[in-house]
């Protein structure tokens, strides 16, 4: 008899709307992350989903200790839906880079990343940790991701844009900025390597922004920002 009702009910959730199987997902995905992750109150109140890629949930908890560890931008510029954007093209890429596999990074250069993630939190460490639950071994595995995601786009786009001579020149015109030095303008003939190489980042970076939204269009993937969004830990 079990069975049966057990059949029945995988029937009717078979059968229901996909908007319905969604909402239900998310709600089951709360419960479980709020019974799973201990009783606290602000525990419970960082555990929030914020996303949905793929069918995979992403949590306030995942954001937080992303934000915290440099691995998501907070500059001022960057708002919460933006923040929460980030961290969903990152999962995006990530499973570009399962299905392709680049080589595995070094465990030195694992542990290299993951010091600089630790540098990034500096003395908030202890409490970014208590807060998202996040562990060393956590940071290790945001440092491994990290340098497989570049080592990824560096296969896929190279590491540097082939550009043309008037690619370099409009780059050192559009940005005189970049090029001054006490309060003078360098000659472009002594500017003309750092114009090449950060037009050719900045080109890449356009690509690869072009890519990513391409992975959203054709990914499954739903942002559900809390409202209000709660303060991220500050910056010391």
């Amino acid at each position: 008899m079990s069975r049966q009702l057990s059949g029945a009910r995988l029937t009717r959730w078979r059968d229901a709307p996909a908007w319905w199987r969604r909402t239900a997902s998310a709600v089951l995905a709360l419960v479980v992350i709020g019974v799973g992750w201990g009783p606290l109150a602000a525990q419970q109140l960082l555990d929030r989903v914020v996303a949905r890629v793929n069918g995979q949930f992403l949590t306030l908890t995942d954001l937080r200790a992303a934000m915290a560890l440099g691995v998501v931008d907070v500059s001022e510029e960057i708002d919460d839906r933006d923040a929460i954007g980030e961290l969903v093209d990152r999962h995006l890429i990530l499973a570009e880079v399962e299905r392709y596999a680049p080589p595995e990074p070094a465990a030195a250069a694992i542990a290299q990343e993951a010091g600089k993630l630790i540098a990034h939190v500096g003395s908030r460490l202890a409490a970014v940790m208590a807060s998202t639950g996040i562990d060393e071994s956590g940071i290790r595995g945001l440092a491994r991701d990290n340098l497989r995601i570049q080592a990824y786009l560096d296969q896929r786009f190279g590491t540097a844009e082939q550009l043309t001579e008037e690619d370099v020149a409009r780059y050192y015109q559009i940005h005189p900025d970049e090029f001054t030095r006490d309060g003078a303008l360098m000659p472009f003939t002594q500017a003309e390597p750092l114009s090449r190489q950060r037009a050719g980042s900045e080109r890449r970076v356009s690509i690869v922004a072009q890519w990513t939204g391409d992975l959203r269009a054709r990914g499954d993937v739903t942002v559900m920002l809390p409202t209000p969004l709660p303060a991220a830990p500050p910056q010391r």
